[in-house]
C-alpha cells in the first residue's frame, strides 16, 4: 500500500472515530458478532491458509488459536457493557457534597502489529479488546506467514467498513510508514528488537503503547516434581507449534538428585507424543531462516536427544542439549524453536541467582510439590506471568492478565485488562449546589486555617 493511501486510511479511521459512533455499546457489540460470524463462516479457509504457510494442523489450529479467540470474543460481548460503566467511588470529606466516579473513555484510532507464529491469534486478539472499548482500528499482520496475512486482509474487507476496522498488508517499508501516522494507541506483538522501533516512534507522538514481547522464559524441576505429570506437560508446552511460542519453556533447570530419571523421562514423553508433520502433530518452522538459526544452536552443546532436520522441508525434530553454561550459544537469545536445554543444580538459591541475571522474561514455570520451593522461586524472580505445575495454560484464562515486564514487555491484556489497555479512564467529581463552605476562598484567615485543619484532621 503506497505511503498516500495509509495516510488517507488513518484520516478516514480518525474522522469515523469523532463522530461517536464507536461509543455505542450496542455498536461495539455488533463489530465483535460480525467478527465472530468472519471466524465461524470462514473456517475451512482460515484453516488451509495457516497449513499453506507451515503445515499447521486443524486441531492445533482450533486449540491454539481460534478455541482462545472464541472465548474471547464471548467474554467481550458478556461483559463489554459492564466494563464500559461509570464505576463510584468514594469522595472525601473536602469535596462535600459531592459524588466521584470513573468514566472509561476510547482511546481512539489504534494500531495493533500482529506476530507471525500465532497469526489469528496475535493479530485478531488485541483487536477484540480494542474494539470492545470502542476503538476503529487498523491490524498489520507479520508478512512472513503470507497466506494468512492475505486471507485476513480479505476477509476483514468483507466484512467491516475500512474507516472502522481494516487490514494492511506489506513489510518493514509499510510497518514503518504506519508507525509515522497518528495514533491513539499501538499494540505490539514481536521481538525485543522490534519492540524498541515501535516504542521509540510511539514517543515521538507520544502514544500509549502495549509492548508483548518475550524473553528466556525458565523452568524449574525439582525433585519434590510430579515427574511423570511435568514431563507431560512440559513437552507439550515446549513443543507446541514447534517451539514457536512466545510463553515455551525457553530452558529448564532440574536437580541433580533427578537429572538422569528426568531426562529418561522426557525423551521417552517425546517419542509417545508421535511428533511429524505428516499426522498433524507437528508443524514447520516459518522459514529457512529461522532454521539456520536454530541449527546454531547444537553447535557448542552435546545433543541428548533429536537433533534431525531437513532445511527444505523446514523440519527440525523436538531437540533435547545438555552439556549447556550460560555461555553456551543457545543461553544467549530466546530459542522460539523446538529445542530444549536443560540445566542440572545442586542448590536452587544458586541457580535462581544465575537465572536472575538474565533479563526478565515473560514467562517462568515451577515443577514442585513443595510449597516453599514455589515460593521461593515465583517470589524471588520477576517476570511477566506463569505457572506451578504446568505450562503456557495461564494463556486461556481470561481472568489472568497476560503481559511482560522490563524486556519481556508493557502493559497487559486478556479479559477486561484488555479493554482497560484500549481505554482512558476519566476520573471525574460531581458537586452539588445546596451547600458551600467558604473556607477556601479569600480573604484568608487563620480562624480558617483552624478550620480546614480539624476538618482534614490534619
Amino acid at each position: 500500500m503506497a505511503n498516500s493511501s495509509i495516510a488517507t486510511l488513518i484520516t478516514a479511521q480518525h474522522a469515523f472515530f469523532k463522530t461517536g459512533a464507536t461509543r455505542s455499546i450496542s455498536f461495539r457489540k455488533q463489530q465483535l458478532k460480525r467478527l465472530q460470524q468472519l471466524l465461524r463462516a470462514h473456517e475451512d479457509q482460515l484453516y488451509e491458509a495457516i497449513y499453506a504457510d507451515f503445515k499447521k494442523s486443524r486441531f492445533e489450529t482450533f486449540t491454539s488459536e481460534f478455541a482462545l479467540l472464541q472465548q474471547d470474543l464471548d467474554d467481550a460481548l458478556k461483559n463489554t457493557k459492564r466494563w464500559s460503566a461509570k464505576t463510584r467511588v468514594a469522595t472525601n470529606i473536602a469535596n462535600f457534597p459531592g459524588k466521584s466516579y470513573l468514566q472509561p473513555e476510547p482511546l481512539g484510532v489504534s494500531l495493533v502489529i500482529g506476530a507471525w507464529n500465532y497469526p489469528y491469534l496475535l493479530s485478531l486478539g488485541p483487536v477484540i479488546p480494542a474494539i470492545a472499548a470502542g476503538n476503529t482500528v487498523v491490524l498489520k499482520p507479520s508478512e512472513l506467514p503470507e497466506a494468512t496475512a492475505m486471507l485476513l486482509q480479505n476477509l476483514v474487507a468483507e466484512y467491516f467498513d475500512p474507516e472502522f476496522f481494516t487490514v494492511v498488508t506489506g513489510g518493514v517499508e509499510v510497518s514503518t510508514t504506519l508507525l509515522e501516522q497518528k495514533f491513539q494507541k499501538i499494540f505490539f506483538t514481536g521481538s525485543p528488537r522490534v519492540g524498541q522501533i515501535v516504542y521509540q516512534a510511539a514517543a515521538k507522538q507520544l502514544t500509549p503503547v502495549t509492548l508483548e514481547l518475550g524473553g528466556k522464559s525458565p523452568t524449574f524441576v525439582t525433585k519434590h516434581a510430579n515427574l511423570k505429570r511435568t514431563v507431560q506437560r512440559l513437552v507439550w508446552g515446549k513443543f507446541i507449534n514447534a517451539g514457536q511460542t512466545c510463553i515455551a519453556p525457553d530452558y529448564v533447570w532440574v536437580e541433580a538428585a533427578i537429572a538422569e530419571t528426568f531426562l529418561e523421562l522426557l525423551t521417552s514423553q517425546i517419542r509417545s507424543m508421535d511428533y511429524a508433520i505428516e499426522n498433524g502433530n507437528y508443524m514447520q518452522i516459518i522459514n529457512t531462516d529461522h532454521v539456520d538459526r536454530l541449527l546454531r544452536y547444537l553447535e557448542d552443546a552435546t545433543v541428548y536427544f533429536g537433533g534431525q532436520y531437513d532445511r527444505d522441508e523446514r523440519f527440525i525434530a523436538p531437540t533435547i542439549l545438555t552439556d549447556v553454561t550460560f555461555e553456551s550459544r543457545c543461553m544467549q537469545e530466546e530459542i522460539f524453536g523446538p529445542i530444549l536445554p536443560v540445566l542440572v543444580y545442586d542448590d536452587l538459591k544458586d541457580a535462581l541467582e544465575k537465572t536472575s541475571q538474565l533479563p526478565k522474561p515473560l514467562s517462568c514455570y515451577v515443577f514442585s510439590e513443595n510449597t516453599n520451593e514455589q515460593h521461593q522461586i515465583t517470589e524471588t524472580l520477576s517476570f511477566g506471568g506463569g505457572a506451578i505445575n504446568d505450562t503456557i495454560m495461564h494463556i486461556s484464562n481470561p481472568e489472568l492478565p497476560f503481559g511482560g515486564v522490563g524486556k519481556s514487555g508493557i502493559g497487559a491484556y486478556h479479559g477486561e485488562a484488555g479493554f482497560k489497555a484500549f481505554s482512558h479512564t476519566k476520573s471525574m467529581l460531581k458537586r452539588a449546589n445546596w451547600l458551600e463552605l467558604p473556607l477556601k476562598y479569600p480573604p484568608y484567615s487563620k480562624r480558617k486555617l483552624r478550620w480546614i485543619k480539624r476538618l482534614l484532621k490534619l
